[in-house]
């Protein structure tokens, strides 16, 4: 007798399961480092303080800066040099932070007599910062900002810019005054001004060095391609990467008197910039530039 078959069972089909890849190692999203260069041994020390020498002698130390200079704390000028102490002068006012905020942005993309004759207009047209005339400023439209500052250039961009700071001050604290900032440290001040719309790094840290005694050197234009010149960097580095690398290296003491020599330096040697400029003085095109000794092909 034939046994009966056994009825297949129906396959269950298990539905697709997805690839699993290997795991990726995670990325870090904290804190660039800092020092983007750290086997870039340039610049040691020593070369800071002898081309703050060498640039000294050259130039003298620059009268556009002589009264921030002056508010430095504890500094102590070497009479040698025609230094003075931790004063200010008859007549010479210090300025707030938000005054120097706003100086710095109409600085930007501009000559200095151009930025100072803008931020005059504008305190002109709004003679002082305390908080009811700021207020004036904040409620202005745009228009008469933008003409009270239009000597300096960008005027639209600019105004813009500081109406934001002012709005969004305002908002956050409830008046307009950045005295607070005195209170902070070096990144907590970072953080809280790189929150304005319009406000980059180098404009942070020329606030942090002129208008808060801080120790921090900002990179422009003329600091960079120095820099660059004279092997401080490698050659393919970016500002930013500059901006760290240079504030990690240079020793704080010296910060502030090499920053303002070298800008001055850049804007008028034309062996350094590797441009023709207007503003060049008979005095840089007569005389030897004192950091040829320090450029690699020099």
């Amino acid at each position: 007798m034939q046994k009966p078959r056994k009825r297949k069972q129906p396959e269950v089909r298990q539905p697709p399961q997805p690839r699993i890849k290997p795991a990726r190692p995670s990325i870090s999203l904290g804190k660039p480092p800092n020092d983007p260069y750290p086997t870039h041994p340039r610049p040691t020390p020593e070369e800071c303080r002898a081309i703050r020498d060498d640039l000294l002698a050259f130039h003298g130390f620059p009268q556009e800066f002589a009264k921030y200079r002056r508010q430095q704390p504890n500094s102590s000028f070497d009479q040698a040099h025609g230094f003075l102490k931790s004063e200010l002068l008859d007549g010479e006012s210090k300025e707030t932070v938000l005054d120097g905020l706003v100086k710095t942005v109409l600085s930007q993309n501009t000559t200095e007599v151009n930025s100072e004759r803008a931020f005059e207009s504008l305190k002109s047209a709004f003679p002082t910062w305390e908080d009811s005339c700021l207020f004036k400023v904040l409620a202005a439209e745009s228009k008469c900002i933008e003409n009270s500052i239009r000597s300096g250039g960008l005027a639209p961009t600019k105004a813009s810019c500081i109406k934001n700071i002012l709005s969004c001050l305002l908002e956050k604290k409830g008046k307009l005054c950045l005295e607070y900032l005195r209170d902070l440290s070096v990144d907590e001040i970072k953080a809280e001004l790189s929150q304005f719309k319009g406000i980059g790094p180098k404009t942070v840290a020329c606030v942090l060095m002129f208008h808060l005694q801080q120790d921090d050197f900002p990179v422009d234009t003329h600091v960079f391609e120095i820099a660059k010149a004279i092997s401080w960097v490698p050659a393919l580095a970016d500002r930013n990467k500059t901006y760290l690398h240079l504030n990690k290296r240079i020793p704080n003491e010296l910060k502030f008197d090499l920053n303002c020599l070298l800008y001055t330096h850049g804007k008028l040697c034309r062996r350094c910039t590797k441009k023709v400029d207007k503003q060049q003085t008979k005095e840089s095109q007569d005389n030897p530039c004192p950091l040829l000794k320090y450029c690699k092909n020099s």
